[in-house]
């Protein structure tokens, strides 16, 4: 049953690192131990030069703040009294985070700034508008509502896959064979879904990341024996799997899809039955091949029911 997370949502600066670490390359230049109590609430990022030129109410809490080529050049051209006075206006309590775009050597001043007031100082190479766009990215996501089930998330040939049923019927047994034919695994046992506008995404709870409960092997950490290759962070869910040991009451031609509903949002599922010799992975391997065909227009039961019927017509 999927529980709903009511907690307003926010993530610590040392997770937006994480999850943005592929996109920003992010460089933490001061600061590393207070990113796990600096956090953000909002996807909109705010750009520190209005609030250093006296604006200092348009900064908002919980917003990561741009220090990019038009803060630097607006600080070097005022002397070193204007320099301390521009920093002094600024309300350290509501900067979750200081950015510093386009690989800028941060100033004396905004360095000494983050020091005193135990503000993560973080840079990156991208200009400052590309980071901005790539932050709201991010954030859009880790911000998004988001319930919590019970499953196991794999990206199969590039699709987002969800396997669903009872406990013990095999779900993990199946994610560890896709993992060895060269899939990725996101989240095992328990997964984190999240909604942006009509699509789902989910990931791991920070608790269960990379690692796989195996009945008699115990917990596994996936990254340690497959590498990080075999992980992937997030995907868009775009098709469930429900693995049941009760037969269908489907004939052995039907593989129509039903749905899985999350947020109000339907997702094609298939269900597969579970029965000693039948393999798991193969058949979810499959499925998947079968829904990405069936994205391409290709339908083989409806070409051979045509057949059939032309045949005895």
């Amino acid at each position: 049953m999927p529980r709903n997370n009511l907690k307003e949502p926010r993530i610590s600066v040392a997770e937006f690192i994480i999850r943005s670490n592929e996109a920003l390359n992010l460089q933490v230049v001061a600061g590393e131990k207070d990113c796990d109590t600096h956090f953000l609430d909002s996807p909109r990022v705010q750009k520190l030069g209005l609030a250093l030129s006296g604006f200092v109410d348009r900064i908002h809490s919980g917003r990561i703040q741009i220090f990019g080529n038009s803060e630097s050049y607006y600080l070097s051209r005022l002397g070193e009294s204007q320099v301390a006075d521009a920093f002094k206006r600024l309300s350290p309590d509501r900067i979750a985070c200081i950015l510093i775009t386009a690989g800028l050597n941060p100033p004396a001043s905004l360095q000494d700034f983050a020091a005193s007031n135990l503000i993560p100082l973080l840079r990156t190479q991208m200009a400052s508008s590309e980071a901005i766009s790539t932050i709201a990215s991010v954030l859009e996501i880790a911000l998004a509502p988001s319930i919590t089930t019970h499953g196991v998330l794999l990206d199969v040939l590039g699709v987002g896959v969800l396997l669903i049923g009872e406990s013990g019927i095999g779900k993990s047994e199946c994610a560890l064979d896709l993992i060895g034919r060269g899939h990725r695994l996101i989240a095992d046992d328990s997964v984190l879904l999240r909604r942006i506008g009509k699509r789902v995404f989910g990931e791991a709870p920070p608790l269960t990341r990379d690692h796989l409960e195996i009945r008699g092997l115990g917990i596994i950490n996936a990254r340690e024996l497959f590498g990080v290759s075999a992980l992937a962070a997030s995907t868009e869910i775009r098709l469930c799997i429900e693995f049941t040991a009760v037969p269908t009451d489907a004939g052995r031609l039907a593989f129509e899809p039903e749905t899985y509903s999350v947020f109000g949002t339907d997702v094609p599922k298939y269900v597969i039955p579970v029965s000693p010799g039948r393999n798991l992975a193969t058949l979810t391997e499959t499925a998947v091949r079968v829904f990405v065909s069936r994205l391409s227009g290709d339908n083989t039961l409806d070409d051979l029911l045509d057949r059939h019927s032309r045949e005895i017509g």
